[in-house]
């Protein structure tokens, strides 16, 4: 029969049951319950097992603890009924137990949004790993079908769900891979995929043998299907167009019509649904770093992985000195010599134990010092050297030398801190207010203690206001015994009680500090909370209470800062009203006091954001706001289309590219210089324009405002402003050029429109340079090139950036949201003219290696990668073909073209097929390469 523990509120739970865990009020300083799995229940420590059945006594249990995305991110989480699991467990006080909650992973809920309305309900679909601080994705082990039968058979017996990388999963879910060689199952790490005839080959399997995989961006055909592509380049019947691909949409994905049903028997089902656990855990690890065989073995570890450390990539090889000398006789750590004895008090009769402990009472005069675990610690110690070296126990001294020399250590160390000045706990004290009890916050507000002083210091700070608060806990208690009474006030009572669930978080009733709920500024509620701190109150209603204690949830209303003092028309509003509420009874007007009198307050207007980009506040829609590092901006002037039921969902680039991994998780612009800051910023600040970046074609980042601005830039796709193309054809002087602002040389400069200063792009907005486009007239249309016209000017729009100094500048600038009639700002206008890559002529790659072959100048007679393109007719007169990344003109026929493979074979000595009316000799072939 299975334990089953009756808690402090009436509800029983057994093993498997999930529960809410709390520690006393006092000790979790106000953060909410922990949510939890009950692996098992325990005896008492020490003690042995109960006999007979339903006779033992539990008081501890062992739990697997999920987090809450809040305690492994500073990114704010919408969904509050959203957890992470975790292989993680602890062994608590049984007494910690609050209530029953349920969780279910995602796929096995019907209906989610009638299980997040049901109190007590969580969900997850991912597990995080606080070892190696990652997330990994969490899938139903029925789902995992690319194994072998005899593994897969193991797996699903023992386990529900299998954890692994995101990467991993669509190969795990896939249908059961074979090699098209063996006929043997691939293992993911050892097999390759085949782009076009999607079979799967070992990497072994292949001929010749692959010694690795492709890199990531790049794919691999087998030899089959090689052969065939090259047959058909060379019949020239076919030709790729470039793929166009849909624009991303972040619209949610379509749901059927009409509500879910809401059935209460499957809701039912669902809570009480069997999961399989295999020594008390219903996942493993199967991911990247598994091999499938390990997993048969019943003691293999189910914990995530990471790649390795140990090679030369990450160790040193330092070779071996013949010429020196080795130490004769080196002084080994471990020996009876290099011992340090700590205590020897177990050695001692009882005799000396009670002699040594009359002389340890006479050691110091502060009774404080005697209780105190650093001094006792260093006495038990000097005691230990006293006995050792048969040294009487008056020999012994506390007051003279406050440190201690200790081996394999050049200095004395302090067997206790030194005392705390005034300023120094005063400092202490502010920074637990503002920072609660992240110790790393506090150290850097104190500045003169070191970590671990911090910590031991925090210990005893804490002891001490728990001793206060047990002696206003023993007064109240006398208190009440000389009025006569039996017990004390029932919030007393809970206060004292420290493992109930009202733990000293119950307060009284409102207060003149304390008039309303710190969340949603109600005055009405049956009980009262304590609140966290940074509240505008330290209490909360019986609704926000609840919430933040399971939900970790509240519902802010800020207050007002005009809020009138309470008078007698104050009091004709309700009790529980908000303070920020309208009021229910209609103003006073008179025609008197009407030139000094109020205005009305304005008709409620459409919600406003302001956008980091012209500062300037827009209509929701308009103005976009990340869901995650709630960056604004126009939604014009980053490249992007959302439609009007994905606004509130919206995610900027560099926040959805932590979930697609499309680029590079360094998000440092390439046109910036790399500066090293102590200060690790993973991610650029969500309250700048600067936010604003783009992937680039090699997978970095550049800030729209530096791409737009440096001319050599240009899109792919200049309606979403993706992708960056053409930073290599930058030239090298402004790259090596010093920014007038950072006084860096790295990073493309760019220069005053008025002046002679060079500076960073970025630089230049942080400094409040002036930033536009302007419009310059043309005399001739045909032949200046490209005009626009923008807001009834017409001529060539061309970006200015001007130095701060220019203030009184003639020209004309239009902002970078600035928008014409149709709604298209002056950024869209511009890129869409001068910054759209020519995509219809060339493919991506073939762009990419024009700009290499002009950046290396391979071509000998100096012409350029546009008088290439500039002729699509060119055919290389040895293997006829159109089609090649650039021509090289023939050194002894005039009109003649080589193709790029046909030149560097030739002009390497390899021979190939010529054409019938090209047969040049090798004197011919070293003379034209």
């Amino acid at each position: 029969m299975t334990a089953q523990v009756t808690l402090k509120s009436g509800e029983k739970v057994k093993v498997n049951d999930h529960v809410y865990c709390s520690p006393p009020w006092s000790v979790r300083d106000g953060t909410p319950y922990s949510i939890a799995r009950i692996m098992e229940f325990l005896p008492p420590e020490g003690a042995g097992k109960g006999k007979g059945k339903g006779k033992e006594i539990y008081t501890r249990v062992r739990l697997a603890w999920y987090y809450r995305p809040s305690d492994v991110s500073d990114r704010p989480v919408a969904d509050s009924r959203l957890l992470l699991a975790a292989i993680y467990s602890e062994i608590c006080d049984i007494n910690q137990l609050r209530s029953r909650c349920h969780v279910l992973h995602r796929d096995k809920i019907t209906d989610l949004a009638g299980w997040k309305k049901r109190p007590d309900r969580f969900y997850f679909n991912r597990l995080f790993d606080p070892y190696i601080k990652k997330e990994f994705d969490v899938i139903q082990a029925t789902d995992v079908r690319n194994l072998p039968d005899h593994i897969r058979q193991v797996l699903t017996s023992r386990y529900e769900y299998v954890v692994a990388e995101k990467d991993v999963v669509p190969d795990l879910t896939d249908t059961l891979r074979l090699c098209a060689t063996c006929s043997e199952w691939c293992a993911n790490p050892d097999t390759v995929g085949c782009d076009r005839c999607k079979n799967f080959f070992h990497m072994s399997c292949v001929q010749p043998p692959l010694l690795a995989k492709p890199s990531r961006g790049y794919g691999w055909t087998c030899a089959p299907c090689s052969k065939r592509h090259e047959e058909e380049v060379d019949k020239h019947d076919v030709r790729h167009p470039t793929p166009v691909t849909k624009p991303k949409s972040n619209a949610p994905a379509p749901r059927g019509r009409g509500r879910p049903r809401k059935d209460r028997s499957l809701a039912e089902k669902e809570e009480n649904v069997e999961i399989k656990y295999f020594k008390m855990w219903p996942f493993r690890y199967f991911g990247q770093y598994t091999v499938a065989e390990d997993t048969l073995d019943p003691d293999d570890l189910i914990f995530p992985r990471s790649a390795t450390r140990v090679g030369p990539k990450y160790q040193a090889t330092v070779p071996t000195t013949l010429d020196v000398p080795s130490p004769s006789d080196p002084e080994q750590r471990g020996g009876d010599y290099t011992v340090e004895v700590l205590s020897a008090i177990n050695t001692l009769t009882d005799e000396e134990i009670a002699e040594m402990e009359a002389w340890k009472v006479v050691l110091s005069r502060k009774p404080e010092k005697l209780h105190s675990v650093d001094w006792l610690t260093e006495a038990l110690r000097r005691f230990t050297q006293a006995h050792v070296s048969n040294r009487g126990w008056s020999t012994v001294d506390m007051s003279v030398i406050p440190t201690r020399p200790e081996k394999w250590k050049k200095g004395e160390t302090r067997h206790t801190d030194r005392e705390w000045t005034a300023d120094e706990v005063t400092a202490f004290e502010d920074g637990i207010f503002l920072y609660s009890a992240e110790l790393r916050a506090v150290h850097d507000e104190i500045g003169t203690r070191s970590m671990a002083e911090v910590v031991r210091f925090y210990g005893h700070w804490k002891n001490l206001r728990l001793e206060e608060e047990n002696v206003r806990i023993r007064a109240a208690r006398l208190k009440a015994k000389d009025e006569g009474r039996d017990e004390l006030p029932s919030v007393t009572a809970a206060v004292t009680d420290q493992f109930s669930d009202d733990e000293g978080s119950i307060m009284p009733g409102l207060s003149r500090h304390n008039n309303s709920c710190g969340a949603c500024r109600t005055r009405e509620s049956e009980n009262w909370w304590r609140a966290p701190k940074g509240l505008a109150t330290d209490i909360l209603c019986d609704t926000c209470g609840t919430n933040w204690r399971k939900y970790a949830d509240l519902n802010f209303r800020t207050v007002r800062e005009d809020v009138l003092p309470p008078s007698k028309k104050g009091s004709d509003k309700r009790e529980g009203t908000p303070l920020n509420g309208p009021s229910t009874k209609r103003v006073k007007t008179s025609t008197s006091a009407s030139v000094n009198a109020t205005p009305p307050p304005n008709a409620p207007m459409a919600p406003q954001l302001r956008c980091l980009a012209c500062q300037k506040n827009g209509p929701v829609g308009k103005v976009l706001k990340c869901n995650q590092c709630q960056f604004r901006v126009h939604a014009a002037s980053c490249g992007v289309h959302v439609e009007k039921s994905a606004v509130d969902s919206w995610m900027c680039d560099i926040c959805q590219n932590e979930e697609t991994l499309e680029s590079s998780m360094h998000t440092d612009c390439l046109l910036c210089p790399r500066r090293k800051s102590k200060k690790k910023v993973q991610f650029p600040n969500a309250d700048s324009f600067l936010r604003a970046s783009k992937p680039t074609e090699g997978q970095g980042w550049a800030h729209v405002l530096c791409a737009v601005f440096t001319p050599e830039i240009s899109f792919s796709d200049v309606s979403q402003l993706r992708l960056v193309e053409g930073i290599s054809t930058i030239p090298k002087q402004r790259w090596a050029s010093k920014c007038a602002l950072c006084g860096e040389t790295s990073g493309a400069v760019i220069r005053c429109s008025d002046c002679v200063r060079e500076y960073h792009s970025s630089c230049a907005w942080r400094k409040g340079h002036h930033f536009g486009f302007e419009i310059q007239p043309v005399r001739h249309p045909r032949r200046d090139g490209m005009i626009t016209t923008f807001k009834g000017e017409t001529g060539n729009m061309v970006p200015v950036v001007c130095c701060q100094e220019h203030e009184n500048s003639r020209r004309e600038l239009y902002d970078v949201c600035e928008t014409d009639e149709t709604g298209e700002t002056a950024l869209q206008v511009y890129c869409r003219i001068y910054k759209q890559a020519p995509v219809t002529q060339a493919h991506a790659l073939l762009r990419k290696a024009r700009r290499l072959d002009q950046t290396l100048n391979i071509r000998t007679d100096g012409a350029s990668s546009a008088d290439v393109s500039a002729e699509p007719a060119l055919q290389c007169d040895m293997c006829s073909t159109q089609y090649s990344p650039a021509f090289y003109p023939s050194g002894h026929y005039s009109g003649r073209w080589r193709c790029h493979k046909c030149h560097f074979e030739h002009r390497n000595g390899v021979g190939v097929g010529q054409s019938p009316d090209d047969s040049l000799s090798p004197l011919d072939d070293t003379m034209d390469g």
